[in-house]
């Protein structure tokens, strides 16, 4: 038999340790840089996000559709394109013109609302406070004055202009992505994969065959929570609160839910405006924001670290702390890639470490 050297089996254990070193800074390097990346673009980097995400998820589908028509992917996806901007445009246009037509007539007597409101809720009597009486006329006069104020300064206008050109550009901008991605988003991720040096690609490869199936269950569970989002949305507006439009407006609430922070804070504002226009009395409004807010509760504390964390094998604490870092790191681009970012270098933690588990 041939001994084992002891010097040669340090100097082996040494050089894997080394070898594991280096490949898990090169993963950390990786991270840190594309972080700093999305960070210095900022929002730019958003419809490529979005549009990147929904062709991730209807890539599967997608093949599926081409090997059971026989028809060319090209062709396929061009079709499924159209079909998402079709429903898409549709939503919009259903529930935009009954909405919009609401929430425009609230905002444009805003003050003769509230007044309205106001005056219902103390039967024409003066409100007392700690003994002292509350002009209700001066509230909602001072109310009108601020939100009048606000929108008067041309910075103000000049902000809320540039803000609606953003996002019809960025709409534009992920609506024509999406059209790329589905028909050669394939050759987009065989180009980045060719980024990666030759002598990392099997690494690479075995990370993303890690992960692929971890990022699938993530994005049936946010599935999930639209649908939950959506039957909480009816239930609250329309059972409990008996608001107009709550159909549109919970299907509004789930598509919106989709995309974090401003998505789920229009669909409020909207809400919100809608049951101002029909509210009956104060106790509306404060049954309307007690509404909004055990929504947000339940489904930014309680479903979705719940069912994220239990799709994607991640405790729900980690799920709220990936959510809340990566609003105050990158703002709405990083809420949208933190969970993701998360399992990818768990992925590829897991992959160096050898954990099968």
């Amino acid at each position: 038999m041939n001994a084992i050297d002891p010097k040669g089996k340090e100097s082996g254990d040494g050089a894997a340790a080394s070898r594991d070193i280096a490949e898990v800074r090169a993963v950390v390097v990786t991270f840190v840089a594309l972080a700093l990346f999305v960070y210095l673009v900022g929002f730019i980097v958003l419809p490529f996000v979005i549009a990147g995400i929904i062709a991730y998820i209807c890539t599967p589908l997608l093949d599926w559709l081409a090997g059971r028509a026989g028809l060319p992917r090209p062709l396929v996806a061009v079709l499924l394109f159209l079909l998402l901007v079709g429903l898409s445009g549709f939503t919009v246009v259903a529930a935009g013109r009954h909405l919009v037509a609401e929430a425009g007539s609230t905002v444009t007597d805003l003050q003769g609302t509230l007044d309205h409101l106001l005056h219902r809720a103390a039967d024409g009597e003066p409100i007392r406070v700690f003994g002292r009486s509350v002009d209700l006329n001066g509230i909602v006069r001072i109310i009108g004055d601020r939100i009048h104020g606000w929108f008067s300064r041309p910075d103000r206008l000049m902000l809320v202009a540039g803000f609606g050109f953003a996002t019809l550009v960025g709409t534009f901008l992920t609506v024509v992505l999406l059209c790329y991605f589905l028909v050669s988003g394939k050759s987009v991720a065989r180009g980045l994969f060719w980024l990666v040096p030759p002598s990392r690609r099997p690494l690479v490869a075995q990370i993303g065959k890690r992960l692929d199936p971890v990022l699938k269950r993530y994005f049936v569970g946010l599935f999930v929570i639209v649908i939950y989002a959506v039957i909480a949305a009816y239930i609250g507006l329309g059972a409990i609160l008996g608001i107009d439009h709550a159909f549109l407006l919970a299907l509004l609430t789930g598509i919106l839910e989709t995309i974090p922070i401003i998505g789920s804070t229009t669909a409020a504002v909207i809400a919100g405006l809608v049951s101002l226009h029909t509210a009956t009395g104060l106790s509306s409004i404060l049954a309307f924001a007690l509404y909004a807010v055990l929504l947000r509760l339940s489904i930014d504390q309680i479903v979705a670290p719940l069912v994220l964390g239990s799709a994607a094998n991640v405790h729900p604490v980690l799920i709220i702390f990936c959510f809340l870092t990566g609003a105050a790191l990158l703002g709405i681009p990083g809420v949208i890639l933190a969970v993701p970012t998360a399992l990818t270098i768990k992925a590829a933690l897991a992959t160096l470490y050898g954990d099968d588990g």
